[in-house]
């Protein structure tokens, strides 16, 4: 895979990775401060700190940890997940923004310990035939991020078993787009399996739609251009 240029660190990134915070609990697509995010920059990881509640933070309340190795014990405490959110930029340096959030239909399937097949074409957002399911693990534990970063090695997107859910994005516009999107895709293939069994795409089905997938989903980014450099 090809790796992506990082982020630009400038104040306009960070406010994107807070509005995204804001954004999912808007959309009852997380709750408290249950989600995190990240963005790989030049100079390592920006992540969301542990414990603080989305509308107190700042852009300069987002915490920097290495692409490998350990935080910085002295500073600012990055969000409890941060292992698996460095374990996805090592294993997909092809995706800059890793997204996690606990949505109600993502999680009744997590509970269940589902994986979503081709129920709808939209499954080709995720980059093949299913939205996997990642193995039970503790959270922010090493095994986590083993479970994480092997099934998402080809995928966009998946449900952590008893968890949540994870999506991946080129921007955080694409991240944010793609978790709704996995929300409405668990909400549609809980509801059809509903007095029936949902019709399940074939291989070449799914294959011809990541074909014309090629340049779909949102356009625009906020962190493009590099406005509001930081010093």
């Amino acid at each position: 895979m090809t790796p992506a240029t990082p982020l630009t660190d400038t104040t306009a990134t960070r406010q994107a990775l807070i509005d995204a915070c804001l954004w999912m609990n808007a959309r009852h697509l997380n709750q408290g401060t249950s989600g995190n995010i990240s963005a790989r920059i030049a100079s390592g990881i920006l992540i969301t700190p542990s414990g603080v509640p989305y509308e107190y933070l700042t852009p300069d309340a987002l915490v920097t940890i290495p692409l490998d190795g350990l935080p910085d014990s002295n500073g600012a405490q990055p969000s409890s997940e941060w292992p698996f959110h460095q374990g996805m930029h090592q294993a997909r340096p092809d995706m800059p923004v890793v997204l996690h959030a606990h949505p109600p239909y993502c999680s009744v399937l997590a509970v269940q310990r589902r994986s979503i097949p081709a129920c709808h074409y939209m499954i080709a957002a995720f980059g093949g035939n299913d939205v996997p399911l990642a193995d039970y693990a503790l959270f922010g534990s090493p095994e986590l991020c083993a479970n994480m970063a092997r099934i998402m090695a080809d995928r966009h997107g998946c449900l952590m078993a008893n968890h949540g859910a994870t999506v991946l994005g080129e921007t955080v516009d694409k991240a944010r787009w793609r978790l709704e999107e996995l929300e409405t895709l668990a909400r549609t293939y809980l509801f059809s399996s509903i007095g029936g069994a949902p019709h399940i795409l074939s291989d070449a089905e799914i294959a011809e739609v990541m074909v014309a997938f090629s340049s779909y989903g949102p356009r625009h980014s906020e962190e493009r251009n590099g406005e509001g450099e930081r010093s």
